[in-house]
């Protein structure tokens, strides 16, 4: 329920322009102090969800209700107490979904004519939304800031839990590496230049199309086959800066000199832009790393490993001085599961580090060993053990943090309720009847205004 919570948020914000809605007469079903909430508020996110393939329980027109009336308090309290929401999380948050969407339907030309809006009208027309959630969370945060957990607490949460519900968790291992990337010599990367800048001479002479060239030469495996095509938004913190910097120099049609990324080396061609979003077409050339320059790689981490073993440097200062890595470089060099923690299992690692696993004791550091990332570039490698559980259920030996942070979520949570039974007799509320069935909402229609 709760993951079908937070998907229809976005549905709510983004998808109720990706289709057709019938023309209905709208109605205000329910008010917080000033703030509505609208009929077609609700039905449009139920029928996003159910089009993309959400299980819909049969009363979700409550849990959305009560997110919403949640929501729009909030809002008001952190007016009211002025909680800072900075403008570059909204924009970075439109950005995402919007991206998230593109992707969906295919490239922003499609999500416009579906929609009927160009990207700048749909952002604009859900900013106010995306930024009331903003504003929402900012005022849970502060909230709940202060609540923390004790160990005797953590204790009183474990064993209130039923013996038969403790869930059984297979191995867990936390993991961390440390990566170099060989450089090539500068003869190959004076090369893959000199391959560039031929390409954008025969693009520009109008022998070859930007788009074959891409097909048949690019290095980028994510958008060799779509012809280089490749969608972004200038404020994207995923995209190399130079990159980005690159593109917005250019005019339609244009195609840039060759440009050195961390990737490798580029030229783009660009292809439309609106504001701050942009489609281009680039080739990417990564100079090939030759055996001496991997040797060398494997020499230096060598020498890394050698003085973590001795207990001259430790592992996660090491990440942090030599790693090249940037997915694990600020995490200790650590692997993060699916659920944020440090925890993660075997089927969410590469292969090539579960192979270098097979031959590691907790707390052992692999040899250093050549590998390729999922860019396909050549780096280097070693792989620490940090700790390994055993098949098991749920305990407080194996799996403290885990429960101290279900536990303190739950403390949190009970300080939530009890926050809204104080605060919501202050709010103006009115709730359409049609919702008198509903459970979850049995605080708000005791304090609503009778219709």
């Amino acid at each position: 329920m709760k993951s079908f919570i937070s998907s229809l948020f976005i549905l709510l914000t983004i998808t109720s322009y990706a289709q057709p809605k019938k023309v209905l007469a709208d109605k205000i079903v329910g008010v917080v102090g000033d703030r509505i909430i609208l009929k077609s508020d609700i039905d449009n996110s139920i029928d996003d969800a159910k089009r993309n393939g959400q299980d819909v329980p049969p009363d979700a027109n409550c849990y959305i209700m009560q997110q919403a009336l949640i929501r729009k308090a909030l809002v008001i309290q952190s007016e009211k107490d002025s909680v800072p929401v900075g403008e570059e999380e909204i924009e970075q948050d439109l950005e995402q979904r919007i991206r998230y969407f593109i992707q969906q339907y295919g490239g922003k030309e499609k999500l416009e004519e579906i929609s009927g809006r160009t990207i700048y009208q749909i952002k604009e027309d859900f900013r106010q939304t995306v930024k009331e959630q903003r504003m929402a969370d900012a005022m849970r945060n502060k909230i709940v800031e202060n609540i923390k957990i004790t160990p005797a607490e953590v204790k009183a949460y474990f064993e209130a839990i039923p013996k038969d519900s403790l869930p059984y968790f297979e191995s867990e291992l936390e993991v961390a590496q440390i990566v170099l990337y060989p450089k090539p010599n500068r003869e190959l990367e004076k090369y893959a230049q000199e391959q560039l800048a031929e390409y954008k001479k025969q693009v520009e002479s109008g022998s070859r199309k930007f788009e074959t060239l891409a097909k048949l030469y690019s290095d980028d495996p994510g958008t060799k086959d779509n012809g280089g095509y490749f969608e972004f938004n200038r404020n994207d913190r995923n995209v190399d800066k130079n990159f980005i910097l690159q593109a917005y120099k250019l005019k339609e049609g244009q195609v840039s000199p060759v440009f050195k990324s961390q990737f490798g080396y580029h030229i783009i061609q660009m292809i439309s832009r609106s504001g701050d979003d942009m489609a281009v077409r680039h080739i990417l050339k990564i100079p090939p790393v030759t055996q001496d320059e991997v040797n060398e790689a494997i020499m230096r981490l060598d020498s890394v490993r050698s003085k973590i073993v001795a207990g001259v440097l430790d592992f996660g200062e090491a990440v942090g001085k030599y790693s090249e890595d940037d997915n694990s470089k600020f995490t200790a060099g650590r692997h993060r599961g699916k659920d944020g923690s440090s925890f993660v299992t075997i089927d969410e690692l590469d292969k090539g580090i579960v192979q270098m696993l097979d031959k590691l004791k907790v707390g052992e550091i692999s040899q250093p060993t050549a590998y390729k990332d999922e860019r396909d570039k050549q780096g280097v490698r070693i792989v620490y053990l940090v700790s390994k559980t055993q098949p098991h259920r749920l305990n407080m030996k194996d799996d403290y943090n885990r429960i101290a942070q279900n536990a303190l979520e739950e403390k949190k949570a009970k300080h939530m309720t009890r926050w809204f039974e104080q605060h919501i007799p202050t709010y103006y509320i009115m709730i359409d009847q049609s919702y008198q069935g509903c459970n979850l909402l049995d605080i708000w229609l005791h304090y609503a205004t009778k219709q």
